[in-house]
């Protein structure tokens, strides 16, 4: 697979999975709603083929994901992507890049503190906020776990 910048080619694709996945384009963290469908990012392609994504923004020199998905696990798609928008962190002078992942996520939860990411935020109950922004965001996640709590991950740069 390679990893190239977001383009105009699979910005579609990427937004019908956003749309399926997260009921984007809209996601919520921290209380503020990003849209996605013009976010930037980088895309994992193999033999013509989407394979991966990762949106994200830069403010106030710092860079979050917004939305990471690798659509074949295990093949080290997630990481690349991951390393791609921390070079283009670094590159932006950001001091840290950061995410927010919801307490039924256990995969995402094992895989960024794997990565190197340590939890640096719980916020309890915040998906109350979030449902007031995005009333689609569902009351149960994965697992048939309830989605309820926000956990905010951080690797700095």
């Amino acid at each position: 697979f390679m990893i190239i910048p977001i383009n105009d080619e699979f910005q579609p694709q990427v937004n019908q999975l956003i749309a399926d996945e997260w009921a984007g384009p809209i996601v919520v963290t921290k209380g503020v709603a990003h849209d996605t469908s013009d976010s930037d990012g980088f895309i994992s392609v193999q033999d013509g083929a989407l394979t991966g994504y990762v949106l994200y923004t830069i403010e106030n020199g710092q860079c979050e994901i917004l939305v990471l998905h690798s659509l074949v696990e295990n093949q080290g798609i997630g990481s690349a992507l991951i390393r791609s928008v921390m070079d283009i962190a670094g590159k932006s002078g950001c001091s840290r890049v950061w995410l927010i992942t919801t307490n039924d996520n256990i995969h995402a939860i094992r895989y960024y503190q794997r990565f190197g990411f340590a939890l640096k935020g719980v916020y309890i109950d915040a998906l109350d906020e979030s449902r007031k922004l995005k009333p689609s965001i569902p009351q149960l996640g994965n697992e048939n776990l309830p989605i309820q709590h926000e956990f905010e991950f951080s690797y700095t740069l």
